[in-house]
Parts: C-alpha cells; sequence; structure tokens
C-alpha cells in the first residue's frame, strides 16, 4: 500500500532558514547604532576643531598680515613726506638734478605703500566695525600720495629738468613764452592729479580713527589743499599769461594802483592808473594816468545792479576813485574800463589792480630801485614813503601824483629788464594772489573762466563743503588818506545751538584810530581831509560791510553789548550787514555781527578781507551757546 504523502516532508531545513530567517536581537542593534553615533559625534567634532582652529589661524594671520603691512606702509609715508618738502626747496634753487632724485625716490616709498595696503585681504579686514576705518583711511592716504607722486611729482621733476625758473623771468621788456607753452600739458595734468587726491583725502575726512591717524590724515589734506592751490595757480598762469603777454596778437589792459591809505573794498581808490601794451610776449608802459584826469561822468557810465546802486550809490559809476566801492571786483574793474574808453578812447582787453604793499613785496626780487626824485626805493620804506610821507611832502595833488606814477613806471621798468630773481618773483606773486593784492579781470569770457575760482578774480567769497565764507569789507568815508592811522582786528567763530543744526556765526570788527592827538594841526589837511566831506579833521570815518554767503540769515549787529545801528542789505545774494563809524585819536570801537548758517556741515568760517597796510589776520574766536550773542 502506498504510503502517504507528507506535504511538510517537501521543506528541506535549507529553505526553512532562507525562507524565514531569525531576527538580530534588539541588544545587537543598539549596540551598533551607538558605535555608529560615537563615530560621527567624533568626526564632526574633529571637524569644527579644525575648521574653528583654521579660522583663528586665518583671522591671526590676516591681522598680522595687516598690522605688519600696516607698519611697513606707515614706515614708506613717513620717508616719503621730508621728500616733498625737499623737493620744493631744490626746485626753488633750481637744482633739477637733485629734484629729480627727491621725486623718483618719493614715488618710490608712495608706490610701496600703496602696495603694501591694496591688496584683497586688507580690503576684508575693513568690514570689520571699528579697526575697519581706519585700515580704509591709511589705504586712502597711501593711494592718494601714490597718485600725486606718479601723476604730479615725478613729471613736474622731470620737467624741471629741461626748463627752469630763470626761463620765465623777463628780460630786456620781453618774456620768452616758449617755455611756458611747452610746460602747459604738464602742468595740466599734475594739477588734476593734484585736485583729485584731495577729493579723495577729504572723502575719508569723516572717517573716526585713532588720534595719530587722524593727525596724518590732516596734515596730508593742508599739505594737499596748499599745493593743489600753488600748481592751479602755476596751471593758470601757464595757461592765461602767454594769452595776456600778446602770443595771439597785441593787448592792452589798465592797471589801477589802488592807494590803501583811503579805503575802498578791494584795497584802495585807483590814485594812479597806467596802460600796458603787450605783443608777442613783450609788454611797457603805453600810457599813465591819474585819478585828476578823469572828470565826474554825467549820467553813470553803466547801469549798476539795483541792490549795487542801493548800498553804494551811484558814484560807483561816476567817479574813476569810486569803482571799487562794491568788493565785487569783476564789475568795479568793467565800470573803470569803461571809463578808460570814454576818456582815452582806447576798449582795454582787461583791468589789473595791485597796491604799494604788493610793489614792496615785488621789491624783494628787483632791489632797491632809484626814482627820479633822488629817493631809493626798497621793501622795507615803499608802504611808508608813498602812503604817508609823500603827502606830506607834496602839498599839490598833481605833485602827489607825478611821485606816484614815477614809482610805479621805475619798479615796472625794473622788472621789465630782468634785473630780478625768479624765486622771490614767485614768491612775492604767491604772498600777493594770497592776499588779494593782485586782480586781475578779463574782458574775453573764456579767459575769464580760467580765473572765476582764483583769488586773483576777486570776486565774492566761495564756501566750501565744510567752511561758510564771509567778506569783510572796509571803505574810507572821511575823504582823505587817515586810513594809514586805522587799526583793525578781526575775530571769528561759530557755535551749533539750535535743533535742526544750523550754526550760529560771529565777527567781531574791532576798529582803532592811532592817530596823535594833535592830527588836526600835526598832520597835512590832505591826509586829514581838513573837514572838507564833514569828518572833523583828524577823525577816521569808515564803513564796514560784513558779507554772509547766499542763504545765511543776517542776526543783527551789537556793538557795546547793545544792538548797534546798521544798514541790512544783499548785493549779489550776499546778506550783508553794513555799519558806519567816526572815530578821534585815540578811539576805539567793536562791532559784532551775527549770522545763521544755512547747512548744518559747514561749520567751519573763512573771511575774504579788505587788503590794508597791514596784513589783516583772522583770530580764532570761540563762543558757546551762553556767550553766543544771537
Amino acid at each position: 500500500m502506498p504510503r502517504d504523502r507528507c506535504t511538510a516532508c517537501d521543506i528541506t531545513p535549507s529553505s526553512s532558514v532562507l525562507m524565514d530567517p531569525m531576527p538580530e536581537s534588539p541588544t545587537t542593534d543598539s549596540r551598533a547604532s551607538r558605535r555608529h553615533s560615537r563615530t560621527v559625534k567624533r568626526r564632526t567634532r574633529r571637524i569644527w576643531a579644525w575648521s574653528i582652529a583654521g579660522a583663528l589661524v586665518l583671522i591671526v594671520g590676516s591681522f598680522a598680515w595687516v598690522g605688519v603691512r600696516g607698519f611697513l606702509a606707515t614706515h614708506e609715508l613717513q620717508a616719503a613726506m621730508p621728500l616733498a618738502t625737499s623737493m620744493k626747496k631744490h626746485l626753488l634753487a633750481q637744482e633739477s638734478e637733485a629734484a629729480v632724485d627727491d621725486g623718483e625716490k618719493l614715488a618710490a616709498h608712495a608706490a610701496e605703500a600703496a602696495a603694501l595696503t591694496g591688496d584683497p585681504v586688507w580690503r576684508v579686514v575693513e568690514l570689520i566695525p571699528g579697526l575697519g576705518p581706519n585700515l580704509t583711511v591709511v589705504r586712502e592716504l597711501a593711494a592718494s600720495v601714490d597718485d600725486v607722486a606718479s601723476g604730479a611729482v615725478v613729471p613736474l621733476a622731470e620737467l624741471s629738468s629741461t626748463i627752469e625758473l630763470n626761463d620765465f623771468a623777463p628780460a630786456g621788456g620781453r618774456v620768452d613764452l616758449q617755455p611756458m607753452i611747452d610746460a602747459g600739458p604738464s602742468v595740466s595734468a599734475a594739477a588734476d592729479t593734484l585736485a583729485a587726491a584731495t577729493e579723495r583725502v577729504r572723502a575719508v575726512a569723516g572717517e573716526p580713527v585713532v588720534g595719530p591717524l587722524a593727525d596724518a590724515r590732516s596734515e596730508l589734506t593742508d599739505l594737499l589743499v596748499e599745493t593743489s592751490a600753488t600748481l592751479d595757480a602755476l596751471d593758470n598762469a601757464v595757461e592765461l599769461v602767454p594769452a595776456m603777454l600778446g602770443v595771439d596778437g597785441p593787448r592792452n589792459y589798465v592797471l589801477l594802483f589802488q592807494n590803501n591809505a583811503e579805503l575802498r573794498s578791494t584795497g584802495g581808490i585807483a590814485g594812479a592808473l597806467a596802460l600796458i601794451h603787450t605783443d608777442q610776449g613783450g609788454f611797457g608802459l603805453a600810457q599813465q594816468a591819474s585819478s585828476q584826469d578823469f572828470p565826474r561822468f554825467d549820467p553813470p557810465v553803466v547801469d549798476l545792479p539795483i541792490d549795487t546802486l542801493a548800498l553804494y550809490g551811484d558814484n560807483t559809476a561816476r567817479w574813476i576813485q569810486d569803482v571799487n566801492f562794491t568788493p565785487q571786483f569783476p564789475l568795479a574793474a568793467s565800470i573803470a574800463r569803461e571809463m578808460w574808453r570814454l576818456q582815452f578812447g582806447l576798449e582795454a582787453d582787461g583791468v589789473i589792480a595791485t597796491d604799494p604793499v604788493m610793489l614792496s613785496y615785488l621789491l624783494e626780487a628787483t632791489g632797491p630801485v632809484e626814482l627820479p626824485t633822488g629817493d631809493v626805493l626798497t621793501s622795507e620804506n615803499a608802504v611808508q614813503l608813498l602812503l604817508l610821507e609823500a603827502y606830506q611832502r607834496y602839498s599839490d595833488p598833481a605833485d602827489q601824483d607825478a611821485f606816484f606814477a614815477a614809482a610805479a613806471s621805475s619798479v615796472f621798468n625794473a622788472l621789465a629788464s630782468g634785473s630780478v630773481e625768479p624765486s622771490k618773483l614767485i614768491q612775492a606773486l604767491i604772498t600777493g594772489g594770497e592776499e588779494h593784492r593782485i586782480l586781475i579781470w578779463n574782458a574775453r569770457e573764456d579767459e575769464q573762466s580760467v580765473l572765476a575760482d582764483t583769488t586773483l578774480a576777486g570776486d565774492l567769497p566761495d564756501s566750501t563743503a565744510t567752511a561758510e565764507a564771509f567778506g569783510v569789507y572796509f571803505n574810507d568815508a572821511t575823504g582823505s588818506k587817515m586810513d594809514n592811522f586805522l587799526d583793525v582786528t578781526l575775530d571769528a567763530g561759530s557755535v551749533t545751538c539750535r535743533n535742526d543744526g544750523r550754526p550760529n556765526f560771529e565777527l567781531h570788527v574791532t576798529l582803532t584810530n592811532t592817530a596823535p592827538g594833535d592830527a588836526a594841526t600835526s598832520l597835512p589837511g590832505y591826509i586829514t581831509g581838513g573837514g572838507n566831506f564833514g569828518t572833523a579833521p583828524g577823525n577816521i570815518k569808515t564803513t564796514v560791510a560784513v558779507y554772509g554767503y547766499p542763504g545765511s540769515f543776517n542776526l543783527g549787529v551789537r556793538s557795546n553789548g547793545a544792538e548797534a545801528p546798521y544798514h541790512p542789505a544783499v548785493e549779489a545774494d550776499y546778506t550783508l550787514s553794513k555799519v558806519t563809524v567816526e572815530l578821534a585819536p585815540g578811539e576805539s570801537q567793536k562791532f559784532e555781527f551775527g549770522f545763521l548758517g544755512n547747512d548744518p556741515k559747514r561749520t567751519g568760517i573763512d573771511t575774504f578781507v579788505t587788503p590794508m597796510i597791514n596784513p589783516l589776520v583772522t583770530g580764532q574766536l570761540d563762543i558757546d551757546c551762553e556767550s553766543a550773542l544771537f
């Protein structure tokens, strides 16, 4: 009998295991997981540790990198700065080889400083709060010095090796214009480079930095501003002088010789005049005249702007002596030009004004000059002789005018002859320009536009990004030469007290009559005025006009602790206060002018002042919100 089939017996043990494996025990799985987790954590900790260590190394390395390079860059800049001064001395001494050597060394130091502070690591560290601004300022200072060295210093040093100062000096009544023309492109490029570098440094002027770095920034800024102004003047000169000396054809200029003993806003009355003729570099006095040669023009020679007419009256356009009541020299010069045309039939190409103090500066370059009278005019006695002794010696105005004309022509001829030291001549022109004792107006608009932003233009002052500009101008109302005895002091300052941040400005002007007590009888009538214009002999009567920049608000005038009578007015959009004061010998009076600024960023104060016999230096006025008068 067949055996029954058992289906279960068909499943072998091995098949059974494969189809239904036994699971691992819970204990075994947990241990493996923990071992894996610990491994991952150990690896993560190692990664973080190495990352942190790497970051620390990177940070420390970056700081070390920047620190070392910053130290080296500072050393390079410190080595470069004295070379600028040394090079300037060599240039003035006409030592071109030494100047070139200094220029190349300066450029090498500057380039190294710029390279040390211009790498990517440095720029990254600049992002760190607190430290960053210091690094930014160092980099900008180094880059600015490098720009100036490569774009201005080296080219000018190399230029000095081919052109000497003597090339610009007159000889035989003529100036060789070609060296000046050749120098033009290099000087212009250098001036542009210096202007750009100055703005670059000014752009980081507000960055908060450590004290020594702030001092270095300030020192470099002052140096760049001063050098930029000088180079701008040179750039303007090489552009304008050839044209004004007739490189393209003959020119004629009216020369106003301003007499500071009888003040006008731009310096003094035009007591003596001349016509300068130029052609192809040659120049000479073509004609001389005095104020006595001009009549009272009726009607006025020009229609004055309504604000100028209201402020100074129509005598500004009637009398040659009064054209510069207004401090706007371009306006005054255009009036003088028209008076010359009406009187002598020649329309000049421009007007130049100067004064006896400027003449004394020029005498430093020419040396003593003998006059037809036998007097020897020197830099030491020129002002005293021309502004005081001449009036004591000559009672007839015609004789006085002849003396002035002789002095002017003698100095002019000494300059034209070539008996002049070029470096001293340049220094005289720089000083005279800074003190506004040389003013030039050109009737040709393209040439006048070159002058427009210079001290030579004699226009109303412009404010800067950080400083408000004020003009302080004096006009004699005595009708005499008593301003020989007028002493003036000027102090200016500002304070911010308002919530809107607009600053208050104060200008304190003190006038003193230093004439002797017996001036009425001991001084000639031509000096005292003799009472002919309503002022007692010996007294000094003066108008003082203080101009605030357009947009400023006139806060009034005080004197002796009380409000003073004054004339509030506007000229060419400039807010101003005008006062009149009469002083007996020994008397003094102080006026305090107040203005409210219109820009919280402009808290500094710059002053532009009538050129007087003695240069007037503005003192610092310290005021606070409690002591402010306005």
